[in-house]
């Protein structure tokens, strides 16, 4: 798939694009803000994440497939972006130096659901900073539960062997993490959107 659209460096599928408008509405994020895009892809996200944080500040996506970071990186060149950037890495061990202002986790259950992630991850989000997630859920919708394990199994066929099964509360890592998360569903409750801030430690 990375390669076919390889030669199209601003595709994107059209059902998600309010999603990630949305996604980047609830960072909060303000002209000069540095945000994480954890788990990035080809770079679906970065205009909005761009237009969000201005010229002035900083786009970093992490991505773990070299072949899929080609193409975030097109997507970059393209829109001739100077300060965005993709890190070929694992949301476990990617080394961080910065503080962000907010943390995007569209679509990467291997990284807000990994505890070594988040171990990783989570010291570099500033106080008061912003978490989003967008991801795959099992639904308790009466008139959808008997899609959920035909949706776990082929769930499990298009990501990692590493990729934690599919449950119906996903964001419960972040939540131990941040505190309580503000949730809403999609699709027939088989996928949610998840935002909440990092409070200061009392």
């Amino acid at each position: 798939m990375a390669r076919l659209i390889r030669p199209f460096p601003n595709f994107d599928l059209w059902f998600i694009k309010s999603i990630r408008r949305r996604a980047v509405e609830l960072l909060e994020l303000k002209p000069g803000n540095r945000v994480l895009d954890a788990g990035c892809g080809p770079g679906g996200s970065f205009p909005y994440l761009a237009e969000a944080v201005g010229p002035s500040g900083e786009v970093t996506g992490i991505e773990i497939s070299p072949e899929v970071a080609v193409n975030a990186r097109n997507r970059i060149a393209a829109r001739r972006w100077t300060n965005a950037n993709v890190v070929v890495g694992n949301c476990e061990s990617v080394p961080l130096k910065s503080k962000y202002h907010g943390m995007l986790f569209l679509g990467a259950p291997d990284c807000f659901a990994s505890p070594k992630a988040l171990d990783n991850l989570l010291p570099h989000l500033e106080e008061n900073g912003r978490i989003v997630i967008f991801s795959a859920k099992l639904t308790h919708q009466p008139s959808m539960v008997w899609s959920n394990q035909l949706f776990r199994k082929s769930f499990a066929r298009a990501t990692f062997d590493s990729t934690p099964q599919l449950d119906y509360e996903p964001w419960r890592l972040m939540e131990q993490r941040l505190g309580a998360l503000e949730v809403q569903e999609y699709f027939g409750g088989m996928f949610f959107l998840a935002s909440g801030p990092r409070r200061p430690r009392a």
